[in-house]
């Protein structure tokens, strides 16, 4: 969901579907978005995506096309380091098969870190409790020549205890309308934001949010604002202005894609996924 549309259907009607497969597997993805239009397959031909070529892989392995259903669908160009997804397969392989054969076949800015067998009560989306994202500034008067698209860049000065200040005022249940995109497709814009912690780790400034889902473009939108305070343009009291209005309009710039990041998603333990090490595996 990138900040995506967290609870919407999932190209077309496939979540939530009754399989008849009898072996049901939990993924974890992480991949480098840069170079795919998002997560979810389109519409167009010639358009890459990361399901798309996840599902090939997996295919090849289970011998048998397979539909991939992931936490939260990501926007063009955003990364994720624990994209949790799951399949139905109707043959049984050990673990290491689908991890070390399905990467085999995949691109190299998308990997498979790890592979599960659960229930058919486990559902990627539906069971999450939430979702946490990372979003990374990198502020610094010269242009970073490493990393290019996986941080946002910015020259100016960035104040992080104002950002931090104005981070504060958007955690609990609210009204998001004014942060997410104006073609969000969710049914209602009230989201819970559980914590949203802003951080400098050298020239990176973090955005750590924590929600129970997330709107289209909500985190980017939350980004555009801090940015705008963190720089001077505006007082930290703006974001709850923003947020009060319930307008798009009032919410500034939409910051760009390339320094946001999908780093957990959590479930109930009675599934025992393996934990999530928050990455992306460069930040201190």
């Amino acid at each position: 969901m990138s900040d995506s549309n967290l609870i919407e259907p999932e190209n077309g009607s496939s979540q939530g579907a009754i399989s008849i497969a009898p072996y049901r597997y939990a993924l974890c993805v992480e991949y480098s978005g840069a170079a795919y239009r998002g997560w979810q397959i389109q519409k167009e031909k010639d358009v890459s995506s990361i399901q798309e070529e996840v599902q090939k892989a997996l295919s090849r392995i289970a011998n048998a096309p397979v539909t991939v259903i992931c936490a939260g669908r990501t926007d063009a160009r955003v990364n994720a380091t624990y994209q949790i997804i799951h399949f139905d397969s109707p043959i049984e392989r050990a673990d290491r098969a689908w991890v070390l054969g399905t990467n085999s076949y995949l691109p190299d800015d998308i990997a498979i870190q790890w592979a599960k067998p659960v229930n058919q009560d486990f559902h990627a989306r539906f069971t999450a409790l939430e979702r946490r994202y990372r979003y990374l500034i990198y502020s610094n008067p010269v242009k970073p020549a490493i990393l290019p698209k996986g941080i946002t860049w910015t020259y100016k000065d960035m104040d992080v205890e104002r950002m931090a200040k104005a981070a504060q005022l958007l955690i609990g249940e609210h009204d998001f309308t004014s942060y997410r995109a104006v073609g969000c497709q969710a049914n209602s814009p009230v989201r819970t934001v559980k914590s949203f912690d802003v951080y400098r780790s050298g020239h990176l400034i973090v955005l750590d949010v924590c929600a129970n889902a997330f709107l289209h473009h909500m985190i980017r939108n939350f980004a555009g604002v801090l940015m705008s305070i963190g720089c001077g343009d505006a007082e930290p009291e703006w974001a709850k202005e923003v947020l009060e209005a319930k307008d798009r309009r009032q919410g500034g710039i939409t910051a760009p894609p390339f320094g946001l990041y999908f780093v957990d998603a959590k479930y109930p333990e009675v599934f025992e996924l393996p934990k999530s090490k928050i990455g992306p595996y460069f930040l201190s």
